[in-house]
């Protein structure tokens, strides 16, 4: 079926570091105002907004102290109504980020659910007793520790999946459901267009609360219990009928470890829940035993494997969601292609005609776009980020991993290589801010900024406008069916898009040597690529082609 957000693309905005329109450093939303323009330029139909509620700030505003309020270093709400007002002038989309799996230790709900086991608003978090004078559970936290902090005053321990000053709620509260969806009501009742659900497959939990295979960190595993609970469709479903049914919106969910099997369940049109979900299998490619901390070497054929198996499971039921990069990932150039001077370009177009060309809704992350790359900071006190933070102290300090390993970890996989501000021009600071960056920009931005992308005709910024253009030019870019060529190859991902009749072909060179291709195709015309067809399909190193047949 045909839908409008099958047929978007979507821009994330990281706030923090994407403009500062007041020289404190910060970025802000009167900044995001500013740009509206430039995001019209590029063609793009919705911005996710990483969370601008009021936050204590412990985990960059994804730990929510009052979720119908905006963050002092943000703006007012009077400025975030201003830039939905110029969005929609724009013909541009808001999805905001709604957090629910947790809040802030400091929001109203928790200091209340703390202050006394009678409370009203106890269950509104997890609370438990300890064993034989440990934690309920073995499991760790995602941010390093205990998932468990011992209350004191009430002798009984709070579940945190993520940081200790971010509680989780409890999803079993009827009353607490209520509260939720109470507050997604005021903002789409504001005028904003959809949610994106931040870690929302996590929000019903085994009752059980059984303990964890134990992991190396000394932890155990709870991600068995957690993910994808026993609950947790009928909480969607029930989401979807007391809120996002009365509304015409976007939706996407952050799903760690949701297999093809649960996204069809999610994102079904029969369901009622979810338009699609974020997974995390090919940003998964090459970690070690470690995870992401000690990365290793990763094949094409696994990033085929995982993309093939994503679009042939939600061929005919659900829909893809399609991403390189976003504010928890290292960026895409660096990650997947090749950041060097020489291929940087080139290796970026290539990684943006793949994934725009394969079948699902396409997200571009914030600098995206002009080929921003990873940042290689020289000390641990560069970085602000609270799960870099504490994995350098935890894997160092237990001597799992080396200063040095965990480093080259945190240069290519850390959440701050995303998090760097956006390079807008040549200017101090890249033009991010008049002020101090609350976290140093990348010192490459003399070269990579948006101003010199925009200047240059044959940049990395107007490949992107083609691209979009493309895909509101082509239906069978969002629409057509996906098959996999040359399944085996170790260089090249090739794939047809087939839709009423037409049929494109898209020849992708990951490597860095020239590669030539037989492929017994008749080509009507080249659509991108820079080379005529020839007997033998030829690609330089990083090159993308598509053909129409």
């Amino acid at each position: 079926m045909k839908q409008w957000w099958k047929e978007a693309v979507v821009y994330q905005i990281y706030p923090r570091s994407f403009n500062d329109s007041n020289g404190d450093g910060i970025g802000d939303i009167q900044g995001i105002t500013e740009k509206m323009s430039y995001l019209a330029e590029l063609g793009i139909d919705v911005i996710w907004l990483s969370p601008v509620y009021d936050s204590p700030n412990d985990d960059n505003g994804y730990d929510i102290r009052d979720y119908r309020a905006i963050m002092d270093e943000f703006g007012t709400m009077d400025d975030f109504d201003a830039m939905l007002e110029e969005a929609h002038r724009h013909g541009i989309k808001i999805m905001m980020d709604l957090v629910v799996n947790h809040s802030s230790d400091e929001h109203q709900w928790f200091m209340e659910s703390r202050s006394s086991k009678d409370s009203p608003y106890r269950d509104y978090y997890i609370w438990k007793k300890g064993k034989d004078g440990q934690p309920p559970t073995n499991w760790g936290a995602f941010f390093g520790g205990s998932a468990w902090q011992y209350d004191e005053a009430s002798d009984e321990y709070y579940l945190h999946l993520f940081s200790k000053k971010q509680p989780d709620l409890n999803w079993e509260s009827e009353t607490l459901r209520r509260e939720v969806y109470d507050l997604m009501t005021y903002w789409l009742d504001k005028g904003v267009d959809g949610f994106r659900m931040d870690v929302i497959n996590m929000i019903s939990k085994d009752p059980s609360y059984p303990d964890g295979q134990t992991q190396g960190t000394g932890y155990g595993d709870g991600t068995p219990f957690f993910f994808n609970g026993p609950r947790i469709h009928e909480f969607m479903q029930e989401m979807n009928r007391e809120v996002l049914s009365k509304y015409d919106t976007i939706t996407v969910g952050e799903m760690p470890g949701v297999s093809v099997e649960e996204a069809k369940l999610y994102t079904g049109e029969d369901r009622n829940e979810l338009n699609m979900v974020f997974h995390f299998e090919h940003v998964d490619v090459g970690n070690g035993s470690f995870g992401k901390w000690n990365p290793t070497d990763w094949k094409l054929t696994e990033l085929k494997t995982i993309f093939s198996r994503w679009q042939e499971g939600l061929e005919e039921e659900g829909w893809n969601s399609l991403y390189w990069s976003n504010h928890d990932q290292p960026r895409a150039i660096s990650r997947f292609g090749n950041d060097s001077t020489e291929y940087r370009v080139r290796s970026g177009k290539m990684l943006a005609t793949l994934l725009h060309l394969l079948k699902g809704t396409p997200y571009i992350y914030q600098g995206e776009e002009f080929g921003m790359t990873n940042v290689a900071f020289d000390s641990i006190d560069q970085y602000r980020d609270i799960e870099t933070l504490n994995a350098y102290r935890d894997y160092t300090s237990k001597g799992l991993l080396t200063h040095d390993e965990i480093f080259r970890g945190i240069h290519e996989r850390g959440r701050d290589n995303s998090r760097t501000p956006v390079q807008w021009s040549d200017e101090a600071h890249g033009g991010f801010t008049t002020g101090t960056p609350w976290i140093e920009v990348n010192p490459n931005y003399v070269d990579i900024n948006a101003e010199a992308a925009r200047r240059d005709p044959n940049s990395l910024f107007h490949y992107y406008r083609q691209l979009i253009a493309l895909r509101k030019a082509n239906p069978i870019v969002v629409y057509g069916k996906y098959e996999l060529l040359l399944p085996e190859d170790e260089a090249v991902y090739a794939f047809t898009r087939s839709f009423e009749g037409e049929t494109w072909l898209v020849l992708c060179n990951f490597s860095d040597e020239t590669q030539q291709r037989e492929l017994r195709y008749d080509v009507k015309e080249r659509v991108i690529g820079n080379m005529e067809p020839i007997e033998a399909f030829t690609l330089r190193p990083y090159e993308a082609q598509v053909y129409k047949l």
